[in-house]
């Protein structure tokens, strides 16, 4: 079940939020849960059974990590529970990946390659396994405190609005809100405002740019107009999708009260790729902070092993993304701009480009870094930087020219103007944004149901 479907906006939502607000205080934390399985068992019901055991062997593991005595038993139930959800992530999302990367190997030095049955990768498995994770060293460092009510823990671990695609939660700025949080009709109201807002840049603005998308990055050898019309289109695709999911995901929140972290600040308006990462997918960028930057010594330990660290932890993020070289790669780029960025302010503090020209620059290599994150594979992200440069001709190949419809590329240029209006729509016309809300969701919702269903590009992480 995903949010942008008649299913869900008008039989599943209505019925959860009628009987939350029906139900006790007391009793809403179960109804949460409940109506959260219920969402993500929809699809696969067994991969339920996976999310209940991941919360189960936390909260055991946590409650023994706290009763123990000696710091040393602590760290070892500690590693024992970082281990376990590491290790569930590792065989859904990587065994496929290292068995294919074994064969190829085989392959090449002339054996025969390994039969074996593809596993299924669970929707939203890397968000819930990074918040159980999150939740045990909180706990374990001081930063958050260990829950004794089971229903509010495994509740914060399946929520439905952030289970499959975010944002990343933290149990500690929502261990109180589970305690108690405030309801009224202005925040209710809220909530609505904020859910319609993502909701029309997912079906109105991403959904349209997919077909372009795809045909762009299936063409073999992209021409010049090929491959900048493809990675615009993806750039503009995977914000508003990505950021409408997430802007949907808050709203649903304070629909029933909780108050959810931002998760992107207007990125494309960033000036260096160190601000881009403060504003895009910032629930990733502090989990990846606070739990491998900070540890493996972040800034502490000298120049060259603060830009190792940045590197790295780009680099790790790459992977956690998906079992691909390509989001390795992706890691790598930005890892390295990161380190390159750091080693030049060290030199020169003081800006040197003029913002708008810096923002440019940005830009530029933040769909560098999309070809290698959109790209099936290493090869064909190469043939799209090489159609990029040039180097292939620049007519608009037959496989594209049907897709590239005058009303597309007004969407597309609707999109692209929006990301850098936006901040200034806010500031100085919020009411007017607010107004047009309404007949702009009803738009989407009729569009939704005569369209084609397109997919959340998160769904796959």
């Amino acid at each position: 079940m995903v949010f942008t479907s008649n299913l869900f906006l008008f039989v599943f939502l209505p019925i959860f939020l009628a009987t939350y607000y029906l139900l006790p205080f007391r009793f809403r934390s179960l109804q949460i849960l409940l109506f959260s399985y219920f969402f993500y068992g929809w699809w696969r019901p067994d991969f339920a059974l996976l999310l209940g055991a991941v919360t189960a062997v936390t909260y055991v593991l946590t409650l023994t990590m706290e009763s123990a005595q000696w710091r040393s038993r602590r760290f070892s139930v500690l590693t024992l529970g970082v281990v376990l959800n590491l290790g569930a992530l590792a065989y859904f999302k990587y065994f496929n990946f290292g068995v294919d990367s074994f064969n190829a190997m085989l392959t090449w030095v002339g054996f025969s390659p390994f039969e074996y049955t593809r596993v299924i990768l669970p929707i939203g498995l890397s968000f819930f396994i990074f918040q159980a994770i999150s939740y045990m060293v909180d706990v374990y460092r001081g930063d958050a405190p260990k829950t004794e009510n089971l229903f509010d823990f495994a509740a914060f671990i399946s929520f439905f609005p952030q289970l499959v695609a975010g944002p990343v939660l933290r149990y500690q700025p929502l261990a109180d809100q589970f305690r108690h949080r405030e309801h009224s009709l202005k925040i209710f109201s809220q909530g609505c405002l904020v859910f319609m807002a993502g909701f029309c840049g997912k079906v109105l603005v991403a959904d349209p740019m997919a077909p372009l998308v795809d045909a762009a990055f299936s063409i073999h050898a992209p021409s010049l107009l090929d491959a900048w019309l493809g990675v615009t289109a993806y750039t503009i695709q995977l914000f508003f999708d990505f950021s409408g999911y997430s802007t949907m995901a808050i709203g649903l929140g304070l629909m029933v009260g909780f108050h959810f972290p931002k998760n992107f600040d207007d990125p494309y308006t960033s000036a260096s790729i160190t601000e881009f990462w403060r504003r895009w997918h910032m629930s990733l960028s502090t989990w990846l902070r606070v739990y491998l930057y900070v540890p493996l010594g972040g800034n502490r330990l000298g120049r060259g092993r603060t830009y190792i660290n940045l590197t790295l932890t780009m680099v790790l993020g790459g992977l956690w993304h998906g079992a691909n070289w390509t989001f390795l790669v992706w890691g790598a780029w930005h890892g390295g701009l990161l380190a390159l960025e750091r080693f030049w302010r060290e030199r020169h503090p003081e800006p040197r480009l003029p913002r708008p020209v810096a923002v440019v620059w940005t830009l530029l290599m933040v769909m560098i870094g999309w070809v290698f994150f959109r790209a099936a594979d290493l090869g064909a992200a190469f043939r799209m930087l090489s159609g990029m440069a040039g180097l292939a001709g620049s007519a608009v190949s037959p496989a594209l020219a049907w897709q590239i419809a005058p009303e597309r590329l007004w969407v597309m240029l609707f999109g692209a103007v929006l990301v850098f209006a936006l901040p200034w729509l806010r500031r100085r016309a919020e009411g007017a944004l607010r107004i047009l809300l309404i007949p702009l969701f009803l738009w989407a919702v009729a569009t939704l149901s005569s369209q084609a269903f397109t997919p959340f590009l998160y769904f796959q992480f």
